[in-house]
């Protein structure tokens, strides 16, 4: 009985142990990563990097806006509910975004690692990379709605450009931006999919009231 007890104490030890190994190697991992990437610092990237990350957030309020006016010019109902529903996926995301960063409330890399070259520092909590979640958003709600090969590809290279500008810039570790990129996807495919089943249940009817439709005339 006592060898037993032996045992599981050195078992459980064991589990233990390589549980914390792993989570270290990952952090590892993650801070070499982000060395590498945050190293490439010519005026090229930085540039490059700096034009990206702020087009993030210009971006998601030029796509519906834009979506929208088009389909008020042109009086067109499905574009309308487009529009609503890029909105929503943008709105969702916000929402878990900052409820998960406020909640985890992890630093920033530079705070932790101060030989990061860090151009802009960012005030909020790290985790996850708010701009990443947001662009990822962006690219799939639009290629969700428009499915075209000439759409799909633009807008994912430029998502994927946004999360690698993060880490370029130095304000988020790799695990940041990888989890923003799946947040925004999940936040977009869920807007998505809950739009499709309302308007489902009112398949006769417009995004708006036709009365409002008749001032568009």
């Amino acid at each position: 009985m006592q060898m037993m007890r032996k045992s599981t104490i050195i078992i459980l030890f064991l589990l233990c142990f390589r549980q914390f190994s792993a989570k270290l190697e990952a952090q590892n991992f993650d801070v070499r990563l982000l060395t590498e990437i945050n190293g490439m610092e010519s005026a090229f990237w930085r540039g490059y990097s700096t034009v990206i990350t702020k087009s993030a957030a210009t971006t998601a309020i030029a796509l519906p806006t834009v979506i929208g006016a088009i389909a008020l010019i042109q009086k067109d109902d499905i574009l309308l509910k487009d529009a609503a529903c890029i909105t929503a996926a943008f709105t969702v995301n916000a929402v878990l975004t900052y409820s998960l960063k406020y909640s985890i409330n992890r630093k920033r890399p530079y705070e932790e690692y101060p030989f990061l070259d860090v151009p802009y520092p960012e005030r909020s909590p790290s985790y996850p990379s708010g701009h990443t979640s947001l662009a990822f958003t962006a690219a799939t709600a639009l290629t969700l709605k428009y499915p075209k090969w000439y759409i799909i590809i633009p807008a994912y290279f430029w998502a994927g450009s946004v999360a690698f500008s993060r880490m370029n810039l130095g304000v988020h570790y790799p695990s940041d931006v990888l989890s923003g990129a799946l947040l925004g996807v999940g936040s977009a495919f869920a807007a998505y999919k809950i739009n499709a089943w309302f308007w489902q249940k009112r398949s006769h009817r417009q995004a708006f009231p036709e009365s409002t439709a008749y001032y568009w005339y």
